[in-house]
């Protein structure tokens, strides 16, 4: 048993297509909202999240300025993901932007999985619109920390929510806050839902999300890098420092 889907989403953003190709069929650019760090060699999309690589995978489409797709090699149980991004340019209006996110979950357990990957698809196409719209052509630099795995992720989140100075978190939401060990976020809200977090500042995106066994993940993107995040996000979420 498993489970085939596809996930559809469409926005509208204020960027040229050349600018919306070059955040979705290069590296640097889908390093600067995707997770982890994103390489392309020829026909070859390879991301690195922390100290592990995703699965690589295969361009399948590739014509500029309009389309764009790759999908991980299959998995000996058929797993797999699959990537494609359709660009609409009109002539002095936004560019409409369509993604697409398929693929296969294998085994009895896929429903909690397929959860996960749906919450945190949903942060990454939103930080990905939040890109065009403020950072356009800028590369950001991916910031990784992880922290212990918990057993109760509704403490974890109320714990991360009142480091930050809030209690129901919605898009728009100011946050102010001093974390300690040298971190400060200063931003407002642009994407929450139960297993994700997202901040914009005027140099970052701050994300946080539900990882496995519960653990929190932060997956950043600095737009003018900071010496020493990664360890310090780790001290941060490892509670190293107060």
């Amino acid at each position: 048993m498993g489970k085939h889907f596809e996930d559809r989403l469409e926005a509208q953003v204020d960027a040229t297509p050349e600018q919306v190709l070059a955040a979705i069929a290069t590296g640097p650019g889908i390093s600067s909202w995707f997770v982890g760090r994103t390489e392309i060699d020829g026909g070859s999309v390879r991301t690195a999240f922390g100290d592990d690589w995703i699965p690589a995978g295969d361009v399948t489409a590739s014509d500029e300025p309009r389309h764009f797709a790759y999908r991980s090699d299959p998995a000996p149980d058929g797993r797999f993901v699959a990537y494609e991004y359709l660009i609409e340019g009109h002539e002095h209006a936004a560019t409409v932007l369509r993604t697409v996110t398929s693929g296969f979950l294998p085994g009895d357990d896929w429903a909690d999985e397929y959860e996960a990957m749906r919450y945190g698809t949903a942060l990454f196409l939103a930080t990905l619109h939040e890109y065009l719209r403020h950072f356009p052509g800028r590369a950001g630099t991916p910031v990784t920390a992880f922290g212990p795995p918990v057993g109760d992720w509704d403490a974890e989140w109320a714990w991360l929510h009142g480091r930050l100075g809030l209690s129901d978190p919605r898009p728009g939401d100011a946050v102010r806050a001093d974390l300690g060990g040298g971190l400060a976020v200063d931003g407002e809200v642009y994407f929450t839902n139960p297993h994700t977090l997202g901040i914009r500042t005027p140099d970052a995106f701050y994300r946080f999300l539900r990882g496995r066994h519960g653990a929190m993940v932060a997956g950043h993107e600095l737009f003018t890098p900071t010496p020493d995040a990664g360890p310090a996000w780790t001290a941060f979420l490892t509670r190293s420092f107060a």
